[in-house]
């Protein structure tokens, strides 16, 4: 099972998470430290619809952009 929009292809993004330590400045601390980055998965907010899809109804995998710009016919 593949984590991408059967639509438009959006997939996840790799992206790193930061660890931090500290007041900060404006708040009356020395400032804020990074002390740790770890690696993190962004995954598409994707919805399993049923559409219609060349001329019968299937279950798909479409991201909620999609959904809200009527690029999808559904099928209920």
């Amino acid at each position: 099972m593949s984590r991408v929009c059967d639509i438009c292809g959006k997939g996840g993004n790799k992206a790193t998470s930061i660890q931090r330590r500290g007041k900060a400045k404006k708040k009356g601390g020395v400032g804020r430290n990074i002390t740790s980055r770890s690696k993190r998965t962004q995954r598409p907010n994707l919805q399993k619809v049923k559409a219609i899809v060349d001329g019968s109804p299937k279950r798909i995998k479409v991201c909620t952009q999609c959904l809200k710009s009527g690029k999808v016919e559904r099928a209920y």
